[in-house]
């Protein structure tokens, strides 16, 4: 019998302002809680010799939950930073380190666990309603009562929800997820991004490397910037603090809510606390809180 045990959440404020709104491990990712895709991986054909403990922000990948559970000694399975994901109560042996695993810290992390998500994804089903014209190059998935009109590219891995409007004439490409009831429109292009249910993203905007909750409207012509002139790794402010993000492209992270006025302007690695607004040619340089 498997025995598993969520250990108590921790703050998550490096994953703000996503988690204002909601516990982290509620997240979803590809369209699924984060929490079922640590059930997933942990249910594996592997029977554990006694109760496991698992962190409730946890990136769990099968590999690494399947060399931990026939590591019978390891006590813990901790990702690259040390960080532990997994324990096992009463083991006296070494951790053992994840290859691929990870604490999700930031909100940036939400993004490469997104494209682990894709890219383990079996289930590619389109029940959806799509014009004749839709170019796929990659996979996708459609949800049921969801439309797509013409002039629309697929490229990568792409999971659209239920109820969607996507088109006319929009590009979607990368490893990127669309939540039920969200309308992608005339002209937008995503890359690699993340959007949270009954968002609209409607005409004439780039958004790329970047996740907006729920119920976000961006205003026409609202673009986010994903890349420094200099190339360099993004850097994102975290109580107080730039923290590097590793990432060479990067762009915003908006709350649950959130409205932007037509023609605003996002600059690389800013946040948009829920419910806030930009006017009309806004220029977003610092976090809005």
């Amino acid at each position: 019998m498997r025995r598993f045990r969520l250990l108590p959440a921790s703050p998550t404020l490096g994953c703000l302002p996503l988690t204002a709104t909601r516990p982290l491990e509620t997240f979803p990712i590809g369209n699924l809680p984060l929490k079922d895709h640590q059930l997933r991986a942990l249910a594996g054909p592997w029977a554990p010799s006694g109760p496991v403990e698992v962190y409730p922000h946890a990136w769990l990948e099968a590999d690494d939950v399947a060399a931990f559970m026939a590591d019978a000694q390891a006590s813990a399975l901790v990702d690259g930073q040390g960080a532990e994901l997994l324990l096992r109560p009463g083991a006296t042996g070494t951790p053992r380190v994840a290859v691929h695993s990870f604490l999700i810290r930031f909100a940036w992390d939400l993004l490469v666990a997104n494209e682990r998500a894709l890219k383990a994804r079996t289930d590619w089903t389109n029940q959806g309603d799509c014009h004749a014209s839709l170019y796929v190059d990659g996979r996708l998935s459609v949800g049921a009562g969801t439309r797509i009109l013409p002039g629309v590219v697929i490229e990568g891995d792409v999971v659209i929800g239920a109820g969607c409007k996507v088109g006319p004439n929009c590009y979607i490409r990368g490893a990127t997820t669309v939540g039920d009831g969200c309308h992608v429109g005339q002209a937008v292009e995503l890359k690699n991004t993340v959007l949270l249910a009954k968002t609209n993203v409607g005409h004439l905007s780039y958004v790329g490397d970047s996740i907006l909750g729920e119920k976000v409207n961006f205003g026409a012509g609202t673009i986010v910037s994903n890349l420094r002139h200099d190339g360099q790794a993004h850097r994102s402010m975290v109580e107080g603090a730039l923290v590097n993000t590793g990432r060479r492209k990067f762009g915003a992270i908006i709350g649950d809510g959130v409205h932007t006025g037509i023609h605003t302007s996002i600059y690389p690695g800013r946040k948009i606390w829920p419910g806030l607004t930009t006017r009309p040619a806004d220029v977003v340089d610092r976090d809005l809180i």
